[in-house]
């Protein structure tokens, strides 16, 4: 499979810190990628752990940034909040719910199970069209900065396979087995179709 036929769309929870992360790397390597969230709204760190700042999918990561600069700039600048809106700017203009995009990928993987579980029911609420696979693949990583760049990395590392394979339908088992053994996690995995 060419690089550039290889559609890939990442998902977490609310499309800020993991899916970013790995929409960076891997449209730094050239990839066809897209990121989203599964939550219902944007949650970010508040001034207490229960009370998180909160925002719709249609606010842009610039007026998120402005408005975190004006609640609390030396608090969301020490926890890296304004340093990944800064590069979530860069990339995309706002935030997209993955249960609003009708765009259909080769694999799609998520960032955390319960992820994986709203992206398998949603797609299999959908009306099948095309009979067209979709791999979805969960690499659980946890939501921090350290993390996110860890799971990203495994994620690359499975598209460039993914990419080399010439048959993925045919390889995608052997080749998670693969990534597994080397990197220590295990990955859920299941196809849909569109």
């Amino acid at each position: 499979m060419s690089l550039s036929s290889l559609k890939v769309a990442v998902v977490c929870m609310s499309n800020m810190n993991r899916s970013m992360e790995a929409h960076s790397i891997l449209r730094k390597k050239g990839f066809s990628v897209r990121s989203f969230g599964a939550g219902s709204r944007v949650r970010l760190p508040g001034t207490a752990s229960n009370l998180p700042v909160v925002y719709d999918f249609s606010t842009t990561y610039e007026q998120m940034r402005k408005d975190l600069v004006r609640i609390d700039r030396e608090r969301y600048t020490s926890n890296g909040i304004l340093h990944i809106l800064g590069r979530n700017e860069r990339i995309k203009p706002c935030p997209e719910r993955f249960q609003e995009c009708r765009d259909r990928f080769d694999v799609i993987f998520t960032c955390e199970e319960s992820v994986y579980d709203r992206v398998i029911e949603e797609l299999w609420v959908r009306e099948q069209e095309t009979c067209q696979p979709v791999h979805v693949i969960n690499v659980d990583m946890d939501d921090n900065t350290e993390d996110a760049t860890l799971g990203s990395l495994i994620i690359c590392e499975l598209c460039e396979r993914l990419q080399q394979a010439e048959d993925m339908e045919g390889s995608l088992a052997e080749l998670l087995l693969a990534v597994e053994r080397k990197t220590g996690r295990s990955f859920l995995h299941t196809v849909c179709f569109y």
